[in-house]
């Protein structure tokens, strides 16, 4: 049952070095032997200034280990004790430090468990009053990990994308890619709140079920009406009734897909250059962009010595495409939507 405290904070997942249980265990042993062994030779050596019950004749290694254990487990049966003041003082300086050191170990865990929550919310807390203007991906399955690839391509910063997944799995993985995970459905007010979607610039809805893809939307342009929403829809007769719901664009995934497939089978250079622009990692790419300093007063047709092909300007908001031909000189303040080279990355 949700906690229904307003001071709670939301299931944010953040991305962090995991470590296998298995390591974690081996490394608490390890520390615990090692505390043991140095505390048992630190007596066995100074075996000397230790009585045992009044006999002061010496101490074996087994009773050096005795005494290192149940001193580090803070057991002390008294049976064992030093008399010299070097063996005293080695207690006091060195072995103490130890015991301290053994007895975190044995309370690991819990301390561990006590200062991840803690940490975690903290980082909530300076996520919450910090994030604006961030991208809000809800849905983590094909299509969700397929667009934030794509703007990380882009050059957009993974600390400014949230995954928002009702499987925990799916939060999980998108927290390994380096996103912010919030565990829930899309579809609850609270659950793209703690996403806090509000302050969101951009919203992509990838849901797998058309019907909850409405309801999200629904939902995101009521919290988030000034957001960019886009959505993935698998029927096309739902693409209508997704856009009046307040998504900006709306793509239909199974018909796009298979008219990709009908292109490739007609004219396979065609469907390699519709594939190299969907691959946002390699070849072609189309971006959206601003003009330069240099460009102001050209046609867009003058683009194409520069290698890029302009296929759309955005003036005061309008997009005017390049079979329009309304635009002959760029001016401040036009964007521009290209084709261009996307340099492979450089290992």
């Amino acid at each position: 049952m949700p906690s229904t405290d307003p001071n709670a904070l939301p299931p944010l997942k953040f991305p962090e070095r995991r470590f296998s249980p298995i390591r974690n265990i081996g490394v608490r042993i390890l520390i615990a032997v090692m505390a043991l062994v140095v505390t048992a030779t630190l007596v066995w050596v100074e075996g000397d200034c230790y009585q045992d019950r009044g006999d002061e004749s010496g101490l074996s290694w087994i009773d050096a280990l005795y005494y290192a254990a149940v001193t580090l487990s803070t057991t002390g049966y008294g049976d064992i004790t030093p008399v010299c003041e070097s063996a005293r003082l080695v207690n006091v300086l060195v072995i103490t430090p130890l015991r301290f050191l053994f007895l975190i170990v044995l309370v690991g865990t819990t301390i561990e468990v006590l200062t991840q929550r803690t940490r975690e919310q903290m980082r909530s807390r300076r996520w919450r009053s910090t994030v604006n203007d961030h991208t809000v991906i809800i849905g983590y399955g094909v299509k969700g990990r397929a667009a934030a690839k794509s703007l990380v391509d882009a050059g957009t910063d993974r600390h400014q994308i949230v995954v928002v997944a009702t499987d925990r799995g799916e939060i999980d993985e998108a927290t390994r890619d380096g996103f912010v995970g919030v565990v829930g459905d899309g579809r609850r007010e609270n659950v793209l709140r703690d996403a806090a979607i509000d302050r969101a610039k951009r919203i992509v809805v990838a849901t797998n079920e058309d019907d909850t893809s409405i309801l999200v939307t629904l939902t995101a342009r009521r919290l988030s009406p000034h957001a960019t929403i886009v959505a993935a829809v698998r029927e096309a007769q739902n693409l209508e009734i997704l856009r009046q719901s307040g998504a900006n664009n709306v793509i239909p995934t199974a018909e796009s897909a298979g008219r990709l497939m009908g292109l490739s089978l007609l004219s396979s250079t065609a469907g390699e250059i519709m594939e190299d622009l969907l691959d946002s990692g390699r070849g072609l790419e189309v971006v959206e962009r601003e003009i330069t300093r240099e460009e102001m007063g050209m046609a867009p047709s003058d683009l194409d010595a520069s290698g890029q092909i302009v296929l759309a300007v955005i003036r005061k908001g309008v997009a005017h495409r390049f079979d329009s031909n309304d635009i002959t000189r760029l001016e401040p303040g036009d964007r521009l939507v290209v084709i261009r080279h996307n340099p492979p990355e450089r290992g």
